[in-house]
């Protein structure tokens, strides 16, 4: 059963607009809980003003998380003194409709014995998209996975193509080739093999911010994240970690057709620009774009440069349709 929490958030307060901005409709905010087999998945979604019947079409995007954080805390934190930092937010305020979700044993979704590997997350965002479609009437949303909410959504791109309508891979990893964080994660590769789940406290929060370029972050937004994470558990499952570490490639660039936007953050210690570009190259379609972001690292959207990225983001998903296809 659908259940729903609004919440009022005025945009253009939020960011210091005009009188004028300040008056346009408030971010609405619902919570939703999708069903996979006997597992319950946590779902949320923001948009500018509360859903109507009568109303045109907008366009949807889902957020899919990564390996160490839960959905809000990645797509939805507040940095008290710091700007914005919701991606939620900043793409409700351009129109869309935003979703995103907690995978199998992350923050608000059921605990269970998985592992919570790639291909379950893949199999979350299947049973998230008969949400949407029950409350949108949509078959089709953008999709924008992080890390390896990246992988997460490539293969469900890869092996569902259906609901996906544009996809952008942020701090993708296709082999883990050229990665040091990588290659350092390996030497624990014995401990995700036998474990489930794993320990994930504060410093370990904080060290995602500071192992590439910590001047590229705003370091309250470690505080942020770590305060809004915490309370949900001090661990999380391991299969991501044991899939990007022993497992690569999950991925076939050849057999995805959906448009694909790559982002990469300039110091990217785990995406690297060689995989990348590999990737990019054997991707079939002639829609599909490369981005480096200039002072950034692995967390394109808690970056100090996020606006580049939400920015680079909107262009390639609201690109006009190609004229000799129309």
């Amino acid at each position: 059963m659908t259940t729903r929490r609004e919440t009022l958030l005025l945009g253009g307060v939020l960011l210091g607009a005009s009188a004028a901005e300040a008056a346009t409709p408030a971010i609405w905010s619902g919570d939703y809980w999708a069903q996979k087999g006997d597992v319950k998945l946590y779902m949320y979604r923001k948009r500018l003003g509360a859903p109507r019947k009568d109303e045109a079409p907008r366009p949807l995007l889902f957020l899919v998380h990564g390996s160490s954080m839960s959905s809000r805390s990645t797509f939805d934190v507040t940095v008290p003194g710091a700007g914005e930092y919701s991606t939620m937010n900043a793409f409700a305020r351009l129109g869309y409709d935003v979703w995103t979700m907690d995978h199998e044993g992350y923050g608000r979704s059921a605990r269970t014995g998985s592992n919570s590997d790639i291909a379950s997350g893949a199999a979350d965002l299947l049973a998230a998209m008969a949400v949407i479609e029950r409350e949108t009437g949509r078959t089709r949303c953008h999709f924008l996975g992080e890390s390896s909410g990246a992988l997460r959504a490539a293969l469900l791109a890869q092996n569902h193509p259906d609901p996906v309508d544009r996809l952008v891979l942020s701090a993708f990893t296709y082999t883990g080739q050229g990665s040091p964080t990588l290659a350092d994660r390996a030497k624990q590769v014995d401990f995700y093999r036998s474990r489930n789940r794993r320990p994930r406290d504060r410093a370990m929060i904080q060290s995602i911010f500071t192992r590439d370029r910590s001047e590229v972050y705003d370091l309250r937004v470690a505080d942020a994240v770590a305060a809004a994470e915490l309370p949900l558990g001090d661990d999380v499952p391991t299969g991501t970690y044991l899939d990007m570490t022993a497992n690569l490639p999950l991925v076939d660039p050849a057999k995805i057709t959906t448009p694909i936007l790559l982002a990469r953050g300039q110091y990217d210690g785990i995406a690297s620009m060689p995989d990348l570009i590999d990737f990019f190259t054997k991707l079939p379609g002639g829609d599909n774009q490369f981005a480096v972001l200039p002072d950034a690292a692995h967390s394109l959207a808690l970056g100090r440069n996020r606006a580049q990225f939400w920015h680079v983001v909107h262009g390639f998903l609201s690109m006009p349709p190609d004229a000799l296809k129309v």
